[in-house]
């Protein structure tokens, strides 16, 4: 494709190009109508990013994702309310199976939950049993679906390599399952499901807040419907944006990992001088508890 750097952020590895054209062809196709008709106009309008990862196995190839993520966090809203940023893994010989795709899906996620530089979201629960639970990114909500090579049946979120699409939950503004924009693009994109993967939709596809729904359920979707779900190994252990401390991890997602230190702020600015302030508040706090200020 054609300046393909000009819908990237990052390196382009000499494998990157191959699998962008694969997957805007599959969008762009007439003869197999791709179920996702915002993902069809983000790429006609250009306005999809990419990114590429070296090593799935490899943790230090991961890094990278962080600024990359970041980067694109601070642009998406410039582009189109059609955007996603869509992450490619080297492709690998090997397929493996669903449960480990699954198990690598979270890592990445976990992996980049512990290295945000931001806090989590205060308007966002921690619990992913919550239904306005989820993923968060540099102090904003993302929806993510993960594809693999293992997904056979489940045509959909079949891709020849390990892929990940970040959107952000800004780019379904106006959306909302009740109003009758939302609601008539869902009747559109279930019927192309269909069609395209042979099969009726999984019923993790629910609306976000509905009590009923579970955001991290239709990330990783199963191959088949009559697959059971393979669980949400991960839970937000960074403090939340507000003062007061994060409240204990919920027993229903049981991998937790260390609450990290809290991270330095970002460049100056109004939330630069709020965290140092609020450094110092807890900083005198801790000098008086010690009988060292009064």
């Amino acid at each position: 494709m054609d300046g393909v750097e000009d819908w990237t952020l990052g390196a382009v590895p000499d494998w990157g190009p191959a699998c962008l054209d694969d997957l805007v062809e599959a969008l762009l196709s007439n003869e197999s109508p791709f179920p996702c008709t915002f993902a069809v106009a983000a790429a006609k309008k250009r306005t999809l990013r990419f990114s590429f990862v070296d090593d799935l196995d490899d943790q230090d190839t991961w890094h990278p994702l962080v600024d990359v993520i970041r980067t694109y966090l601070d642009t998406y809203q410039s582009l189109s309310s059609d955007t996603s940023l869509i992450v490619f893994f080297r492709p690998q010989a090997r397929v493996r199976s669903l449960a480990e795709y699954h198990a690598k899906f979270w890592s990445v996620l976990q992996f980049l939950h512990e290295q945000d530089p931001e806090r989590w979201p205060e308007a966002v629960p921690e619990d992913p049993d919550h239904p306005l639970w989820e993923f968060s990114f540099g102090g904003t909500s993302i929806f993510v679906v993960c594809n693999t090579p293992a997904h056979v049946r489940r045509r959909s979120r079949y891709s020849p390599g390990f892929v990940i699409t970040f959107q952000p939950r800004w780019v379904f503004d106006g959306l909302e399952a009740d109003s009758p924009r939302g609601a008539a693009a869902r009747r559109v994109i279930r019927r192309r499901l269909r069609a395209f993967d042979g099969t009726p939709p999984s019923s993790a596809l629910g609306n976000y807040g509905d009590p009923a729904n579970r955001e991290w359920r239709q990330y990783f979707l199963p191959d088949k419907n009559s697959d059971a779900d393979l669980g949400c190994p991960f839970h937000p252990t960074r403090p939340p944006a507000a003062e007061s401390p994060a409240p204990e991890p919920a027993a229903s997602c049981p991998v937790t990992v260390p609450r990290p230190m809290a991270p330095p702020p970002r460049p100056p600015g109004a939330r630069l001088a709020a965290r140092a302030a609020h450094r110092r508040a807890l900083h005198r706090r801790k000098l008086t508890e010690a009988g060292l200020a009064s």
